[in-house]
Protein backbone atom coordinates (compact mmCIF):
# COMPACT_ATOMS: atom_id res chain seq x y z
CA UNK A 1 0.00 0.00 0.00
CA UNK A 2 1.45 3.31 -1.05
CA UNK A 3 0.42 6.83 0.35
CA UNK A 4 -1.10 7.50 -3.04
CA UNK A 5 -3.65 5.27 -2.07
CA UNK A 6 -7.19 6.83 -0.89
CA UNK A 7 -7.61 6.74 3.14
CA UNK A 8 -10.73 4.90 2.46
CA UNK A 9 -8.81 2.31 0.77
CA UNK A 10 -6.22 2.12 3.99
CA UNK A 11 -8.90 3.05 6.76
CA UNK A 12 -10.85 -0.31 5.01
CA UNK A 13 -7.41 -2.39 5.26
CA UNK A 14 -7.08 -1.43 8.77
CA UNK A 15 -10.74 -3.11 9.88
CA UNK A 16 -9.97 -6.19 7.59
CA UNK A 17 -6.41 -6.51 9.06
CA UNK A 18 -6.67 -9.71 11.93
CA UNK A 19 -7.44 -8.75 15.55
CA UNK A 20 -6.26 -10.13 18.64
CA UNK A 21 -8.28 -12.96 20.19
CA UNK A 22 -10.43 -11.39 22.59
CA UNK A 23 -8.36 -12.86 26.37
CA UNK A 24 -5.50 -13.32 24.27
CA UNK A 25 -2.07 -11.56 25.45
CA UNK A 26 -1.59 -8.15 23.41
CA UNK A 27 1.34 -10.01 20.88
CA UNK A 28 3.88 -7.15 21.08
CA UNK A 29 4.16 -6.84 24.56
CA UNK A 30 7.58 -8.25 26.25
CA UNK A 31 7.33 -10.67 28.20
CA UNK A 32 9.21 -8.70 30.49
CA UNK A 33 6.87 -6.39 31.10
CA UNK A 34 3.79 -8.97 31.19
CA UNK A 35 5.90 -10.64 34.47
CA UNK A 36 6.27 -7.62 36.04
CA UNK A 37 2.81 -6.58 35.71
CA UNK A 38 2.01 -10.09 36.92
CA UNK A 39 4.11 -9.26 40.06
CA UNK A 40 3.23 -5.78 40.52
CA UNK A 41 -0.33 -6.33 40.23
CA UNK A 42 -0.58 -9.13 42.44
CA UNK A 43 1.56 -7.33 44.94
CA UNK A 44 -1.17 -4.33 45.28
CA UNK A 45 -3.77 -7.20 45.37
CA UNK A 46 -2.66 -8.99 48.33
CA UNK A 47 -1.39 -5.28 49.54
CA UNK A 48 -5.19 -4.17 49.65
CA UNK A 49 -6.56 -7.58 50.83
CA UNK A 50 -3.93 -7.89 54.00
CA UNK A 51 -4.00 -4.00 54.56
CA UNK A 52 -7.62 -3.26 54.43
CA UNK A 53 -7.69 -6.14 56.60
CA UNK A 54 -5.81 -4.44 59.49
CA UNK A 55 -6.68 -1.22 59.14
CA UNK A 56 -10.33 -2.97 59.30
CA UNK A 57 -9.57 -4.92 62.72
CA UNK A 58 -7.59 -1.61 64.77
CA UNK A 59 -11.28 0.42 64.02
CA UNK A 60 -14.23 -1.93 65.02
CA UNK A 61 -14.18 -5.44 66.69
CA UNK A 62 -17.29 -6.26 64.75
CA UNK A 63 -16.59 -9.22 62.36
CA UNK A 64 -19.24 -8.43 60.04
CA UNK A 65 -17.78 -4.59 60.08
CA UNK A 66 -14.37 -5.95 59.21
CA UNK A 67 -15.40 -8.37 56.61
CA UNK A 68 -17.65 -5.31 54.93
CA UNK A 69 -14.49 -3.75 55.18
CA UNK A 70 -12.03 -5.90 53.60
CA UNK A 71 -14.10 -7.27 51.15
CA UNK A 72 -15.49 -3.52 49.88
CA UNK A 73 -11.71 -2.55 49.63
CA UNK A 74 -10.81 -5.68 47.23
CA UNK A 75 -13.54 -5.22 45.15
CA UNK A 76 -12.63 -1.48 44.12
CA UNK A 77 -8.68 -2.26 44.19
CA UNK A 78 -9.12 -5.84 42.08
CA UNK A 79 -11.48 -3.76 39.36
CA UNK A 80 -8.35 -1.04 39.38
CA UNK A 81 -5.83 -3.26 39.01
CA UNK A 82 -7.61 -5.07 35.41
CA UNK A 83 -8.54 -1.62 34.33
CA UNK A 84 -4.42 -0.61 34.37
CA UNK A 85 -2.89 -4.23 33.76
CA UNK A 86 -5.38 -6.24 31.68
CA UNK A 87 -4.22 -4.89 28.46
CA UNK A 88 -0.20 -5.56 29.48
CA UNK A 89 -0.40 -8.96 30.79
CA UNK A 90 -4.21 -9.84 30.95
CA UNK A 91 -4.47 -9.01 34.53
CA UNK A 92 -4.55 -12.92 35.77
CA UNK A 93 -2.83 -11.81 39.18
CA UNK A 94 -3.72 -15.57 39.99
CA UNK A 95 -2.11 -19.20 39.44
CA UNK A 96 -5.22 -20.82 38.90
CA UNK A 97 -6.08 -18.40 35.84
CA UNK A 98 -3.29 -18.74 34.04
CA UNK A 99 -2.74 -22.73 34.70
CA UNK A 100 -6.51 -22.51 32.77
CA UNK A 101 -5.43 -20.35 30.51
CA UNK A 102 -2.34 -22.81 29.68
CA UNK A 103 -4.79 -25.51 29.71
CA UNK A 104 -7.64 -23.75 26.80
CA UNK A 105 -4.79 -22.85 24.58
CA UNK A 106 -3.40 -26.29 24.53
CA UNK A 107 -6.84 -27.35 22.97
CA UNK A 108 -6.58 -24.39 20.48
CA UNK A 109 -8.08 -21.98 22.25
CA UNK A 110 -6.35 -18.61 23.26
CA UNK A 111 -3.91 -18.27 26.08
CA UNK A 112 -0.49 -18.56 27.53
CA UNK A 113 1.81 -20.92 26.44
CA UNK A 114 4.23 -22.95 28.93
CA UNK A 115 7.37 -20.34 28.53
CA UNK A 116 4.63 -18.22 29.57
CA UNK A 117 3.18 -20.04 32.79
CA UNK A 118 6.64 -20.70 33.66
CA UNK A 119 7.27 -16.73 34.47
CA UNK A 120 3.36 -15.81 35.58
CA UNK A 121 3.43 -18.19 38.22
CA UNK A 122 6.88 -17.50 40.01
CA UNK A 123 5.85 -14.06 39.73
CA UNK A 124 2.79 -13.96 41.50
CA UNK A 125 3.70 -15.77 44.08
CA UNK A 126 6.76 -13.40 44.65
CA UNK A 127 4.22 -10.51 44.55
CA UNK A 128 1.67 -12.14 46.72
CA UNK A 129 4.26 -12.61 49.35
CA UNK A 130 5.98 -8.58 48.99
CA UNK A 131 1.93 -7.37 49.01
CA UNK A 132 1.70 -9.22 52.59
CA UNK A 133 5.07 -7.54 53.53
CA UNK A 134 3.92 -4.28 52.46
CA UNK A 135 0.76 -4.14 54.11
CA UNK A 136 2.65 -5.39 57.74
CA UNK A 137 5.14 -2.87 56.87
CA UNK A 138 2.75 -0.09 56.06
CA UNK A 139 0.79 -0.99 59.92
CA UNK A 140 4.05 -1.58 61.83
CA UNK A 141 2.99 -4.98 62.15
CA UNK A 142 6.07 -7.71 61.93
CA UNK A 143 7.13 -8.41 58.68
CA UNK A 144 6.92 -11.86 57.57
CA UNK A 145 5.39 -13.34 60.26
CA UNK A 146 3.60 -16.73 59.76
CA UNK A 147 -0.07 -16.73 60.45
CA UNK A 148 -1.55 -18.67 63.11
CA UNK A 149 -5.30 -18.55 61.38
CA UNK A 150 -6.11 -22.82 60.90
CA UNK A 151 -8.10 -22.73 57.83
CA UNK A 152 -8.12 -26.41 57.43
CA UNK A 153 -11.90 -27.21 57.87
CA UNK A 154 -13.38 -29.22 55.61
CA UNK A 155 -16.51 -26.36 54.86
CA UNK A 156 -13.87 -23.95 54.17
CA UNK A 157 -12.31 -26.46 51.75
CA UNK A 158 -15.31 -26.71 49.92
CA UNK A 159 -15.52 -22.92 50.09
CA UNK A 160 -12.85 -22.75 47.96
CA UNK A 161 -13.83 -24.98 45.21
CA UNK A 162 -17.09 -23.06 44.76
CA UNK A 163 -15.20 -19.92 44.70
CA UNK A 164 -12.50 -20.56 42.42
CA UNK A 165 -14.75 -22.99 40.14
CA UNK A 166 -17.38 -19.81 39.87
CA UNK A 167 -14.20 -17.92 38.84
CA UNK A 168 -13.33 -19.78 36.16
CA UNK A 169 -16.82 -19.73 34.86
CA UNK A 170 -17.21 -16.51 34.90
CA UNK A 171 -13.22 -15.68 33.36
CA UNK A 172 -13.86 -17.74 30.61
CA UNK A 173 -17.40 -17.79 30.17
CA UNK A 174 -16.87 -14.40 29.40
CA UNK A 175 -14.09 -14.49 26.84
CA UNK A 176 -16.44 -17.67 25.04
CA UNK A 177 -19.32 -14.80 24.63
CA UNK A 178 -17.16 -12.07 23.43
CA UNK A 179 -17.60 -10.03 26.68
CA UNK A 180 -13.97 -9.36 28.21
CA UNK A 181 -14.86 -5.63 28.35
CA UNK A 182 -17.08 -6.47 31.32
CA UNK A 183 -13.61 -8.45 33.42
CA UNK A 184 -12.89 -5.40 35.48
CA UNK A 185 -16.66 -4.83 36.86
CA UNK A 186 -17.74 -8.37 37.03
CA UNK A 187 -14.49 -10.10 38.43
CA UNK A 188 -14.61 -7.35 41.14
CA UNK A 189 -17.86 -8.23 41.75
CA UNK A 190 -18.14 -11.88 41.85
CA UNK A 191 -15.00 -11.93 44.28
CA UNK A 192 -16.54 -9.58 46.59
CA UNK A 193 -19.43 -11.79 46.50
CA UNK A 194 -17.76 -14.19 47.35
CA UNK A 195 -16.16 -13.10 50.38
CA UNK A 196 -20.06 -13.40 51.74
CA UNK A 197 -21.65 -16.24 50.17
CA UNK A 198 -18.34 -18.72 50.44
CA UNK A 199 -17.16 -20.19 54.14
CA UNK A 200 -13.56 -19.57 53.76
CA UNK A 201 -14.40 -15.94 52.25
CA UNK A 202 -12.91 -16.62 48.64
CA UNK A 203 -9.47 -17.17 48.56
CA UNK A 204 -9.37 -18.27 45.03
CA UNK A 205 -5.97 -17.82 44.10
CA UNK A 206 -3.03 -20.03 45.27
CA UNK A 207 -0.65 -17.21 44.90
CA UNK A 208 -2.76 -15.10 47.24
CA UNK A 209 -2.72 -17.73 49.40
CA UNK A 210 0.87 -18.18 49.62
CA UNK A 211 0.94 -14.08 50.41
CA UNK A 212 -1.35 -14.31 53.20
CA UNK A 213 0.47 -16.65 55.03
CA UNK A 214 2.89 -14.61 55.72
CA UNK A 215 1.11 -12.51 57.70
CA UNK A 216 -1.01 -13.15 61.78
CA UNK A 217 -3.12 -10.28 60.77
CA UNK A 218 -7.07 -10.87 59.66
CA UNK A 219 -6.43 -11.83 56.73
CA UNK A 220 -4.17 -14.55 57.38
CA UNK A 221 -3.64 -17.90 56.94
CA UNK A 222 -1.83 -20.47 58.92
CA UNK A 223 0.87 -22.46 56.74
CA UNK A 224 -0.17 -25.73 57.70
CA UNK A 225 -3.49 -25.23 55.64
CA UNK A 226 -1.79 -23.58 52.40
CA UNK A 227 -1.55 -27.30 50.76
CA UNK A 228 -5.41 -27.94 51.02
CA UNK A 229 -6.48 -24.82 49.86
CA UNK A 230 -4.42 -24.83 46.99
CA UNK A 231 -5.37 -28.23 46.55
CA UNK A 232 -9.16 -26.94 46.36
CA UNK A 233 -8.46 -23.90 44.21
CA UNK A 234 -6.84 -26.35 41.43
CA UNK A 235 -9.88 -28.84 41.44
CA UNK A 236 -12.35 -25.83 41.48
CA UNK A 237 -10.25 -24.14 38.57
CA UNK A 238 -11.29 -28.01 36.79
CA UNK A 239 -14.23 -27.57 37.47
CA UNK A 240 -14.46 -24.21 36.51
CA UNK A 241 -13.49 -25.42 33.11
CA UNK A 242 -15.23 -28.24 33.01
CA UNK A 243 -18.43 -25.79 33.42
CA UNK A 244 -17.34 -23.85 30.93
CA UNK A 245 -16.93 -26.49 28.22
CA UNK A 246 -20.75 -27.71 28.84
CA UNK A 247 -22.69 -24.26 28.94
CA UNK A 248 -20.60 -22.70 26.46
CA UNK A 249 -20.88 -25.66 24.08
CA UNK A 250 -20.13 -24.54 20.50
CA UNK A 251 -22.86 -25.62 18.45
CA UNK A 252 -21.84 -27.47 14.32
CA UNK A 253 -23.32 -26.81 11.12
CA UNK A 254 -25.43 -28.91 9.35
CA UNK A 255 -21.78 -30.01 7.96
CA UNK A 256 -20.86 -31.17 11.40
CA UNK A 257 -17.94 -28.62 11.18
CA UNK A 258 -17.95 -26.18 14.69
CA UNK A 259 -20.03 -23.21 14.66
CA UNK A 260 -17.75 -19.71 14.28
Amino acid sequence: MTATEPAASRAMAADTAPQPVPGATAPRTPLIARAAAELVGTAALVAVVVGSGIQATDLTDDVALQLLANSTATVFGLGVLIVLLGPVSGAHFNPAVTLAEWWTARRGGAGVNARELAVYVPSQIVGAIAGAILADAMFGEPLAKWSTHDRSAGNLLLGEVVATAGLILLIFGLARTDRLRFAPVAVASYIGAAYWFTSSTSFANPAVTVGRAFTDTFAGIAPASVPGFIAMQLIGAAVGLTLVAVIFMRGRTDSGTPAA
